[in-house]
């Protein structure tokens, strides 16, 4: 199958290139580069460089690749800059979407595999763990912007035929985070234990989150092109981690000697959540394989082979 990764240069886009080349598909890849990495992208894969809000540049590429899916992982995805930038999230997150869903109609593409968010969607939690059946009330415009495009791929189905499945991601960690970047905790606190600069939890630390290993969730997205017709999926371990149990996880990894320092919570980011990945078992035949030592082992062995 012919398959085209938006974002594909980036963090989690560049481990879905990876799989869907191990699977067998002909992989090319869309990064704006803004974050993403000429370094990240598989050799196999052909790289296009261009913003997916600019409709005569995807237009371009569209017609010259004719892909017959989407793996859509371009975003703006950071929930704090989302706070202070909420129109440039509705402008990539939504905009950008819909660019994609106007050339997958016209160039006749058969399937979008969406990369949502399990963590910002749902808003502070009624239950735990956090189901596909929850009330949706994001406490950020990140989420919301995610969230918002779920609707519009039911409505290409309905009345263009683009089959879809929704991906709602956990935390995801691992290789190729850049802790200088839209990172996640794992990569920040992995860059300054090794460098042995200080480490900040920025609330109580008791706060929760879900942590998937970069590569299961690169494997949903492989199994998703084939599965999950017209499904809304959590990608999820359904166990919630401490922030402060995940620091002295790291901080064993690495044998970093310092302590954490506290420092004020941020705004519109959830207390605690984690979320079932139950449905996305039964639909798919998914779950995660990589437990989160493991997975930060591997994290912090890819770290120690950086120059930052």
């Amino acid at each position: 199958m012919k398959v085209l990764v938006t974002g594909g240069a980036g963090f989690i886009g560049s481990h879905v290139v990876d799989a869907c080349l191990q699977a067998g598909h002909d992989v090319c890849a869309v990064d704006d580069l803004s974050t993403g990495k000429r370094a990240n992208v598989n050799p196999r894969a052909r790289l296009y460089v261009a913003d997916i809000r600019d409709r005569e540049a995807m237009d371009e590429i569209f017609s010259a690749e004719r892909p017959e899916a989407i793996c859509h992982l371009a975003a703006k995805a950071n929930v704090r800059e989302s706070m202070v930038a909420p129109i440039l999230y509705a402008e990539v997150n939504i905009l950008g979407s819909l660019v994609l869903l106007e050339l997958a109609r016209t160039y006749g593409t058969r399937k979008v595999v969406y990369a949502s968010t399990g963590g910002a969607v749902y808003g502070e939690p009624e239950y735990l763990p956090v189901d596909e059946e929850h009330p949706v009330n994001p406490l950020d415009p990140y989420g919301a912007s995610k969230h918002h495009v779920e609707h519009y791929l039911r409505i290409y189905r309905t009345h263009f035929g683009i089959d879809y499945t929704i991906l709602r991601f956990a935390n995801v960690y691992g290789p190729r985070q850049d802790p200088l970047g839209e990172a996640g905790v794992v990569a920040i606190w992995t860059h300054l234990m090794l460098k042995g600069e200080q480490a900040v939890i920025n609330g109580s630390g008791e706060q929760e989150r879900d942590f998937v290993y970069v590569e299961d969730t690169a494997r949903a997205n492989v199994l998703a092109l084939t599965q999950g017709s017209g499904e809304t999926l959590n990608l999820g371990t359904g166990i919630g981690t401490s922030i402060n149990a995940l620091f002295e996880k790291l901080k064993a990894i690495t044998g970093y000697q310092g302590d954490p320092a506290y420092a004020p919570a941020k705004k519109g980011e959830v207390f605690r959540i984690y979320i079932t990945g139950q449905k996305a078992q039964k639909v798919l035949g998914w779950e995660p394989k990589v437990t989160l030592e493991e997975g930060l082992r591997r994290t912090v062995e890819y770290f120690r082979t950086l120059d930052l």
